[in-house]
């Protein structure tokens, strides 16, 4: 008899659908050449995105294209699929999904029936019902987000340089951060030396005519690397005039002025949002058991609790941390657990289908590393605190040794050692987001007349 393959469907391309499906090809191996196992990937990009690095693109340490890892070279023995998944019918064991070309066919959606479904579609931006945050707001999730944060900072510079109207040159050089952890201070960091660097190429903007601003609504930043370092990142961020206010939201950013709840009022035409994150919305169009946070409901082996034959890891999944000690406490949902659960989420899937015990997620926190910038950082590992140069130093070490392929690293670690020995770039690319602006115009000008 002819048996069907057993199908996989890993739902997300990120940390750990990545690494999962990364994982079960390896250990799967025989299974997948003898036709048993069929692995299928459903990602919105055909890319994973290193988010670590994203703000060492921004300040241009690190090419864009070097940020991202294409899955159908990584991922060989699986079927990639570009595409969005709309709802997933766990009773069933079906997936319903999008792709690029679902439009042009007028279909409608289509339907995947699998076997094993991995949930990862990871987490989006959590924003606030802020009044003109939607219009005027940059997020700083994606490496489309980093490199057009990247252009916008510079052309704020060029319009800064070529006004005449003082009010539209402060605006331009005022850059408001709204978040306070890693996204948000690493973001902030890396750009305001990116910027003061630049700054020396125009002759009438000078890096102490900028503004920058933090905006943290609690009383402490970069909570992960612990109270001590939190408070010496504040006071290095502010030993170059970086504005750090704490206990502070942002009230509204209506008519391009940041209003901020203790009455500061900030004219500006930039505003960067990375006040944290919140599930993706996928996780609703399931029938999967959620938490009162949305995310799935997942056991220590991370099976999603109460439906068989699902799992779940990232940002995504509630997990237990069972090296705590404290009963009810989760994994943080960061790229460390991520990366780490895609791994024991891969060995628990192949023990499953080889009737296996599967194993326990333990894994004891060993700390965290954040970028300030070039030659400066902040570090909180194995209980040692490092500061400055060594933090630094420490944060490229530890993400170069992360991100996956010896492609991706060797192209990093060349380019850093290039940006060593040349001076910066510091063109903005703005037109590469309108890429058919210029051909639009010159196709909608008047025909010239004939003689």
């Amino acid at each position: 008899m002819v048996t069907e393959p057993v199908r996989i469907l890993v739902v997300g391309g990120g940390y750990v659908g990545m690494y999962t499906a990364l994982c079960l090809q390896r250990k799967l191996k025989p299974e997948l050449k003898r036709g048993e196992v069929e692995i299928v990937v459903i990602s919105p990009d055909p890319y994973m995105t290193y988010q670590p690095f994203l703000p060492e693109a921004a300040a241009g340490s690190i090419s864009p294209r070097h940020v991202v890892v294409p899955l159908r070279r990584v991922l060989g023995a699986c079927r990639v699929i570009v595409g969005e998944v709309q709802s997933i019918d766990h009773a069933k064991r079906t997936a319903s999904f999008t792709t690029l070309a679902t439009a042009e066919e007028g279909t409608g959606a289509l339907d995947i029936a699998y076997d094993e479904l991995v949930l990862a579609p990871g987490s989006v931006s959590r924003t606030l019902p802020v009044p003109g945050l939607a219009d005027h707001g940059i997020g700083f999730k994606t490496v489309e987000e980093a490199i057009g944060l990247r252009n916008h900072v510079i052309e704020q510079m060029d319009i800064a340089s070529s006004t005449r109207d003082p009010a539209v040159r402060d605006a331009a050089l005022t850059f408001v951060f709204v978040g306070g952890g890693y996204a948000g201070v690493e973001a902030l960091g890396e750009l305001e030396d990116m910027a003061r660097y630049a700054s020396r190429y125009y002759h009438n903007v000078k890096a102490e005519d900028m503004k920058w601003i933090l905006v943290e609504a609690s009383g402490r930043i970069l909570p992960e690397v612990g109270a001590e370092m939190g408070k010496y990142t504040v006071s290095q961020l502010r030993k170059r005039n970086i504005d750090v206010r704490l206990e502070t939201r942002l009230d509204t950013c209506e008519d391009r002025v940041a209003v901020l709840s203790d009455g500061a009022r900030f004219p500006t035409r930039t505003v960067v949002w990375t006040a944290g994150v919140k599930p993706h919305p996928l996780l609703a169009a399931t029938d999967l058991p959620l938490n009162e946070r949305g995310r799935l409901k997942c056991t220590a082996e991370l099976a999603v609790d109460g439906a068989p034959h699902a799992w779940g890891a990232g940002d995504a999944a509630a997990v237990p941390d069972v090296t705590a000690g404290e009963p009810g406490k989760e994994c943080a949902p960061n790229a460390q657990h991520a990366v780490r659960q895609a791994k024991v989420l891969g060995e628990n899937i192949t023990a499953s289908l080889r009737q296996q015990p599967l194993q326990e997620y333990a894994h004891k926190y060993v700390g965290s590393v954040a970028s300030l910038g070039l030659h400066k950082g902040v570090a909180h590992v194995y209980g040692r605190k490092l500061r400055g140069y060594p933090a630094w130093f420490m944060h490229r070490v530890y993400h170069l040794s992360r991100v996956p392929t010896v492609n991706r690293k060797s192209r990093v670690l060349a380019e850093w050692v290039l940006s060593g020995l040349f001076k910066r770039e510091i063109v903005s690319l703005g037109s590469l987001e309108h890429p058919r602006a210029e051909f639009e115009l010159a196709a909608g000008g008047e025909r010239p007349k004939e003689s």
